[in-house]
């Protein structure tokens, strides 16, 4: 049973920064200013990164959809079920928030087993490749697969490093949103 959802961040940005809200031009340039400063993990991100990501969010939106979600956002935040070290190593001045799992619509929150882009790209036959679960389902795959930060913390036995969450409602990330 999932408790908590976990949040990482840099300090100096803050909580829920996303590139996908932003229009594509300035986004590009954030992207690009972090690779120009090397700014943590982002600053490796290949160049048709936001072009991916964005396909995949709406892929994911799609098939959330078909399962019965009610997403609100177009593009969703995202948060991973317990926490990931690994993700700490991401950002300069990492910081990690905790939210109750309870806080959560379970029409607004949808789950891959990994992280979206391996998730929706890399096909090697695993059941849970290209899926999108919903909440009830997630717990179905945790029982069957287990927690990938516990069987997998160093990435040694492929990309599933976490569970990732796809949030697609603002509202229960209001207190942690800039205004």
């Amino acid at each position: 049973m999932i408790d908590f959802l976990c949040h990482y961040f840099d300090e100096a940005t803050g909580p829920f920064r996303n590139l996908s809200d932003l229009e594509p031009a300035e986004a590009e340039q954030v992207l690009n200013e972090i690779r120009v400063q090397r700014k943590g993990f982002a600053s490796n991100r290949s160049m048709d990164y936001l072009t991916i990501r964005r396909s995949l969010e709406t892929k994911a939106r799609e098939l959330f959809i078909l399962k019965g979600g009610k997403p609100i956002r177009r593009y969703p935040h995202y948060m991973t079920v317990g926490e990931c070290p690994w993700l700490l190593e991401w950002f300069e001045k990492s910081k990690e928030l905790r939210i109750p799992v309870a806080l959560f619509d379970p029409d607004s929150i949808s789950f891959t087993y990994g992280d979206l882009f391996p998730t929706m790209r890399y096909m090697d036959g695993k059941k849970y490749r290209g899926q999108v679960y919903t909440l009830n389902e997630i717990n179905q795959v945790i029982n069957e697969f287990g927690i990938p930060q516990e069987w997998n913390p160093q990435g040694n036995y492929g990309p599933e490093r976490y569970i990732e969450v796809q949030v697609w409602d603002d509202e229960p990330l209001s207190a942690w949103l800039l205004k």
